[in-house]
C-alpha cells in the first residue's frame, strides 16, 4: 500500500508529467518531420539532381551468388549471400543530416519568435532595487555637501 502511494506522488510530479507530455508530443512531431523529409524535401532535391536519392540497393557482394537469383539486395539477403550493404546507411545518414538541418532551422524560428516576445514585455525598463536608490541618494548628497 505505501509503494502504491509512492508511485502515486512520483507520477503527480510535474516533471513526470510534463516528460510524458513531451515523449508523446516528440513521436508525433518526428512523424511530421520525417514526412516533411521524406515527401516533400528529398523529393525536390531528387528532382534537382536528376536522379533518385535512394542508395539503398547499393551492395556489393562478398561471397559467391547464385546463378538463378536476381542480383537484387532483397533477393540476395534471403538467399544469405553475403553483402556489404552500403547504400542503405548512405541513404539513413542523408536523412538524418537533413532531418537535423530542418529541425536546427524550427527550433531557430521559435528562439527568434520567443526573443521577439521577451523583447516587447521588456520595454518598460525594470525598477531600480531600494538598496540601489538608497547608495545613489547618499552619493548625491555628499556630493551636494562637498559643492557648499
Amino acid at each position: 500500500m505505501k509503494m502504491l502511494q509512492e508511485f502515486r506522488a512520483f507520477a503527480i510530479k510535474g516533471n513526470v508529467i510534463d516528460l510524458a507530455v513531451g515523449v508523446i508530443i516528440g513521436g508525433a512531431f518526428s512523424k511530421i518531420v520525417d514526412s516533411l523529409v521524406g515527401d516533400v524535401i528529398m523529393p525536390i532535391i531528387a528532382w534537382l539532381i536528376g536522379g533518385k536519392l535512394d542508395f539503398s540497393n547499393l551492395f556489393i557482394v562478398l561471397g559467391h551468388a547464385p546463378e538463378n537469383v536476381p542480383m537484387t539486395l532483397d533477393a540476395l539477403k534471403k538467399t544469405g549471400v553475403p553483402l556489404f550493404a552500403y547504400g542503405s546507411f548512405l541513404t539513413i545518414t542523408l536523412n538524418f543530416v537533413l532531418l537535423a538541418f530542418i529541425i536546427f532551422q524550427m527550433v531557430k524560428i521559435i528562439n527568434r519568435i520567443k526573443l521577439q516576445d521577451e523583447s516587447e514585455t521588456s520595454n518598460v525598463p525594470p525598477s531600480t532595487p531600494e538598496d540601489i536608490q538608497l547608495l545613489r541618494e547618499i552619493r548625491d548628497s555628499l556630493k551636494n555637501k562637498e559643492l557648499k
